[in-house]
């Protein structure tokens, strides 16, 4: 046991955050970040689990099913990495790819997400996952 724990199937690394339903958040990976009219855009590859809506049985190059999405923050009035502060904008060019560990909720309206490119700590409204050529 890594010290997570199950609530209605999901692991404490996304617990409560309804964007995240069927999505095996600690398997997918960040490929870059932007920004657009007051949001965050993360750019990743999310493993979709057999509970959300667009799963489909894996292609055959794939041993899971990985679709290509959009995670949003938006009204994101700030986020903080490596010790820098800044808006979206100033940031999201700076910030690294790799795999994700863990999206939570921080308190105070804000949202932490770690994995392979380090602690990014986002203020904004939840989070919402837009997939990629879906219509899920």
């Amino acid at each position: 046991d890594h010290g997570n724990y199950c609530v209605n199937g999901q692991s404490d690394s996304q617990e409560g955050i309804d964007a995240l339903d069927g999505i095996g958040i600690s398997e997918s990976y960040v490929l870059s970040w932007s920004s657009e009219t007051e949001s965050l855009l993360v750019d990743a590859d999310l493993l979709l689990t057999r509970d959300h809506p667009a799963y489909e049985e894996p292609r055959p190059s794939e041993k899971q099913c990985y679709r290509p999405a959009w995670i949003e923050f938006p009204w994101c009035t700030g986020v903080q990495a490596s010790g820098r502060t800044g808006s979206a904008a100033e940031m999201a060019a700076t910030l690294g790819s790799g795999k994700i560990r863990e999206l939570r909720g921080a308190g105070d309206g804000s949202w932490e997400l770690t994995g392979e490119f380090g602690s990014v700590i986002i203020q904004a409204e939840a989070p919402m996952v837009r997939l990629k050529n879906s219509r899920a």
